[in-house]
């Protein structure tokens, strides 16, 4: 076997599907289709239990005497760790804190996003964990998507404003017979303004081959909250 005294560290409640994981490939195809699942990740193979170690709020790994704590921060999902690195005092958001595409760097820094993907997207969750994050004073950020982004304070505030903004969107979408074209068109124009205050100048349409996936995913994730 590779790595056979690898240990995988998890949110409690994503250990279960680590274990077992077709009902989380059941819920990602459903979002990405079978075959861009198979095509992107191949197949995914259940861990053995006694190799998972479940990370309760503030679990510790000492990584040849690097501290690395697990913060519980739901909002993009209920079993949402980030990795505190402390020494450095950076942190490994997962999607927590936003999205962040180097296409959309300007003089004025990194541009960021919120991701509201399906399913399970908390607004008020997402603000508290983004807020317990910055109380850290993190130096910077650690992105899944993608890279370090500094200026955390200011992007912090970005991603305040966008997620009420996008909240306010969909309520304002929800009675609309088309509502999902709504959401799609309403989060593009609203991005791309954002992108154009941030200094960007390639226009909305660029900006739909550069995030129109993730513009959909967000929309999807919002319709998904406003049905509970």
């Amino acid at each position: 076997a590779q790595l056979p005294n690898a240990k995988l560290v998890v949110h409690p409640r994503g250990a279960r599907h680590m274990i077992d994981p077709s009902k989380l490939w059941a819920g990602a195809s459903a979002v990405y289709g079978d075959e861009v699942m198979e095509k992107t990740y191949g197949r995914l193979k259940p861990i053995p239990a006694e190799r998972v170690i479940e990370a309760t709020d503030g679990y510790e790994v000492d990584l040849a005497g690097r501290t690395l704590r697990c913060l519980d921060t739901p909002g993009h999902a209920r079993h949402h760790n980030t990795v505190h690195d402390v020494r450095n005092n950076v942190c490994f958001t997962g999607d927590v804190f936003g999205l962040s595409y180097r296409d959309f760097d300007t003089a004025n820094g990194p541009f960021i996003l919120p991701t509201t993907s399906p399913v399970q997207f908390d607004p008020e969750a997402l603000h508290a964990s983004i807020h317990r994050l910055l109380a850290l004073n993190p130096a910077a950020m650690y992105l899944t998507h993608y890279g370090r982004v500094e200026d955390v304070e200011r992007l912090a505030a970005d991603l305040h404003t966008q997620i009420d903004a996008m909240v306010a969107i969909a309520l304002a979408a929800n009675s609309k017979h088309d509502r999902h074209a709504v959401l799609l068109d309403d989060l593009a124009s609203f991005y791309a303004g954002r992108a154009a205050a941030h200094g960007w100048t390639k226009g909305r349409e660029a900006l739909g081959e550069l995030i129109g996936m993730d513009i959909e995913l967000n929309a999807q994730g919002l319709e998904v909250w406003l049905g509970r």
